[in-house]
């Protein structure tokens, strides 16, 4: 058992391998995956309907960027963190202070960003 046991996560992240090893890496700290999509609408039904702890949401999807995902996930208060290769730069001010993991990423800086983002850490 680890401090996230049970933690029920949506993943969205459009390269189907880092979505492997992001789901993964989340599987080894047993976490519950809900749902693991790649494009936008899907993620923001899933965002706005399912019952999730956190979600890992990769900052560009095919070009379209995930902020609406994660407006509708700040609405519900749903804590969530960004995953991306674009660093800070790459995040609006208003989502600034949100948790970022740069890839590529270990499984350790992974844990240590899911603990701040639920504010574990």
């Amino acid at each position: 058992m680890t401090m996230f046991s049970g933690v029920k996560v949506l993943v969205v992240e459009d390269e189907g391998f880092v979505a492997l090893l992001i789901e993964d890496m989340l599987g080894d700290l047993s976490c519950e995956i809900v749902a693991s999509v790649a494009r936008l609408t899907e993620a923001e039904g899933i965002a706005a309907t399912a019952a999730i702890d956190l979600a890992v949401l990769d900052v560009n999807l095919h070009g379209q960027p995930s902020f609406p995902v994660a407006e509708i996930l700040r609405e519900r208060g749903v804590p969530f963190m960004f995953s991306t290769g674009y660093g800070q730069n790459g995040l609006p001010r208003e989502f600034a202070g949100h948790p970022l993991i740069a890839k590529p990423f270990s499984s350790t800086e992974l844990q240590q960003k899911i603990a701040v983002a639920l504010g574990k850490g």
